[in-house]
């Protein structure tokens, strides 16, 4: 329930802004389809109006940019609360790639490296993305080539489930590599 200006209770309307429904429906003639899905054809506002009050539904404007605009004689709430159902299925069927990151530094031990390889061939089965980031500190800055080196020994290892998505490149500080799942086999 929502007040009016003058303290009168008023009902709230259900409708998705979308959708336009009954009273708001602004055209005068309108192409009718009915409850049942048959074509009435263009008919007056008030004409379509007074077949979807026979049947105890709404008349909801489904197509406005159409000349005339098309409206349907149907239950709003029903079909609002179906086309929020398709919505939620369809965010539920989107996969999520996720881009996991994997730290390193030049002077990384090569136990340390393989554990992280480990981590970053497990994501990458599970289907995401893995960002391989070498940092430099000091003087190593001088030395890109060991970096270089490092990623593209890491790219070796994870060749059998990954590709290569973005080539090792220098950014400010730091190297990048991004792997990603290899879908070629599956």
């Amino acid at each position: 329930m929502q007040y009016s200006r003058n303290g009168e209770k008023e009902e709230q309307a259900i409708s998705n802004p979308n959708y336009r429904a009954n009273k708001q429906i602004r055209a005068r003639e309108v192409r009718l389809i009915g409850a049942d899905g048959e074509n009435h054809g263009v008919v007056s506002t008030q004409d379509a109006q007074r077949i979807a009050d026979e049947a105890s539904l709404d008349l909801v404007e489904v197509a406005p940019n159409a000349d005339p605009p098309v409206c349907r004689v149907m239950d709003l709430g029903k079909f609002i609360y179906q086309r929020k159902k398709k919505e939620r299925e369809a965010r539920r069927a989107q996969t999520k790639i996720e881009v996991k990151e994997m730290r390193l530094r030049p002077k990384t031990s090569e136990g340390h490296i393989q554990f992280k390889v480990d981590d970053a061939r497990r994501w990458l089965e599970k289907g995401n993305k893995v960002k391989v980031r070498i940092q430099f500190r000091g003087r190593e800055m001088h030395y890109p080539e060991i970096a270089m080196q490092a990623l593209k020994d890491v790219a070796e290892r994870l060749q059998d489930v990954s590709i290569v998505e973005y080539h090792p490149s220098r950014e400010g500080r730091s190297m990048l590599m991004v792997l990603a799942p290899d879908k070629g086999d599956k």
